[in-house]
């Protein structure tokens, strides 16, 4: 009988892209005694947010508030008695969410000008994200098979072999990970921080040889 030989290749496609939707939540709260002093301070901080991406250039609805949170503490002793007034807590969250990702990327450098008026951030964070994966996708996998074919005709090659049908391929996980960032299999399907982006695919298949 003939031996029965396989080979097991793996092939790669990359592409190069650039995030197309940049969203940006800035957090931002009082604390204070008063809850009209506390909630007059936060409105004026969300009107200061607001303006800050107005300046920078960004339309009114690509802003919107999306997050708006009250917390109460009642200062103690040692001996768990209540010690001078209550603490009171008004915290708030407004969204940039825009395609326009190089002019965030911009004002983000910037938000050191939120401080300079007067906002009191307790959060500040922008995500990158790639949104045309899907018009992508068949024209990477036929490359990644492409490039694994030729890695199992150079191992037939090479081995005195030929390359015969696919006897099993798995397709692997579309990673979309920082262009400047390391090769990664497992990745997440987010850029995350960086709007400089990378679309990775690995295949895997299994040629007969004979």
């Amino acid at each position: 009988m003939t031996e029965h030989r396989t080979v097991t290749v793996r092939g790669v496609s990359e592409r190069n892209v650039t995030a197309n939707l940049a969203t940006w939540s800035v957090g931002f709260s009082h604390e204070g005694s008063d809850l009209s002093s506390v909630q007059q301070s936060v409105d004026e901080q969300a009107r200061a947010v607001r303006l800050f991406f107005q300046r920078a250039g960004f339309q009114p609805d690509e802003v919107a508030d999306t997050d708006v949170s009250f917390s109460r503490e009642q200062p103690k002793d040692n001996d768990g008695h209540p010690v001078g007034p209550q603490k009171l807590v008004v915290s708030r969250s407004i969204q940039l969410r825009t395609r326009d990702v190089l002019r965030a990327r911009d004002a983000y450098t910037r938000q050191a000008d939120l401080l300079r008026a007067n906002v009191e951030l307790s959060g500040s964070n922008i995500s990158y994200t790639f949104t045309g994966l899907n018009g992508l996708k068949p024209e990477m996998i036929a490359e990644a098979n492409q490039n694994a074919r030729k890695s199992a005709e150079q191992f037939a090659h090479d081995s005195g072999a030929a390359v015969g049908k696919i006897k099993t391929a798995s397709q692997g996980y579309f990673s979309v990970g920082a262009r400047d960032g390391e090769d990664c299999d497992n990745c997440g399907s987010s850029g995350g921080s960086s709007p400089f982006q990378k679309v990775r695919v690995v295949t895997t298949i299994d040629y007969d040889l004979g």
